[in-house]
């Protein structure tokens, strides 16, 4: 094995520290950085997440309270739950849980979420400021991954990068997320006619399609930086979107599955609880001078 592994728990970890401190100095304020997690119908599905998130806001100082509501209830109905919680000052942020029933579709939730208590970086204002260079609240697992590649010893202005993988909140933010670092970024898809030749060119290659086994080694630059988000579940374990044992011959760096991305993922949640906390801070503070004037 050639590649060295890339320890996600490591990076996360060091992130945790830092939102702890700052979730601290919020605290101390008055301002206590407290986050509301929404569950529909049977949680089983979403359940293992919502502990390991609760796990994770509890080591990063952030507060978390968990909300399951029946299967029954109406769109409109969860729409009002949303509007309380974004009316809510104590409430800093909103993280909608998937699955949900196929008669409340995600998309309009997402965009019920007031884009100040918007941790996730899923609604449409959260996606589209990254156009615009806006980094403040960006979809966790895009984030993430873009911080992954800022750890290694790698220029980022004017690497050659390829993102393989174009959804709407992994692919395409990582792609201008790292535009907006300098980087050189081809995007690619299921319509792309060579995907191989396009990651051999690069210094670091982003996968996130869902399908496993996707990237093989014969496809990377030798020393090349592999960042793998996609989980898949083949015999029983959990793997990403890259044959690790032929990849990890020849890149440089190369992320795990488990134990890369997703930690990272989860750290960047709290990262942004704390500064969707300081921005509301910030937004009732300048609410609260003006209505003095």
């Amino acid at each position: 094995m050639r590649a060295a592994v890339i320890d996600g728990k490591a990076i996360a970890a060091k992130m945790r520290e830092e939102t702890a401190r700052e979730a601290t100095d919020l605290a101390q304020q008055g301002w206590q950085p407290r986050l509301v997690s929404i569950s529909v119908g049977d949680t089983a599905a979403a359940e293992l997440y919502v502990r390991n998130q609760q796990k994770q806001a509890e080591a990063a100082s952030v507060e978390f309270e968990a909300r399951n509501y029946p299967e029954t209830i109406s769109m409109e109905q969860l729409v009002g739950v949303l509007h309380g919680l974004n009316a809510d000052p104590r409430v800093n942020g909103i993280i909608i849980q998937r699955p949900l029933p196929a008669h409340i579709p995600v998309k309009a939730l997402q965009k019920a979420v007031h884009p100040l208590k918007d941790v996730e970086g899923m609604h449409p204002a959260s996606i589209g400021n990254i156009v615009y260079n806006d980094l403040a609240l960006g979809p966790c697992t895009a984030v993430a991954a873009v911080e992954i590649l800022k750890t290694l010893p790698l220029k980022l202005q004017g690497l050659d990068v390829t993102v393989i993988g174009h959804s709407e909140i992994v692919g395409k933010p990582i792609a201008f997320l790292l535009m907006g670092l300098g980087a050189t970024v081809t995007v690619c898809h299921h319509m792309t006619r060579s995907v191989a030749m396009h990651s051999r060119a690069a210094d670091a290659v982003f996968v996130a399609v869902g399908k496993p086994g996707l990237v093989t080694g014969d496809m990377l630059k030798p020393g090349a930086a592999l960042i793998d988000i996609g989980i898949n579940r083949v015999a029983g374990k959990t793997v990403g979107d890259a044959d690790f044992a032929s990849c990890a011959e020849v890149a440089g760096w190369i992320t795990p599955v488990p134990g890369g991305v997703g930690p990272v993922t989860v750290a960047t949640l709290m990262k942004n609880a704390v500064l969707a906390t300081r921005m509301q801070m910030a937004h009732y503070r300048a609410q609260y001078a003006n209505t003095e004037v």
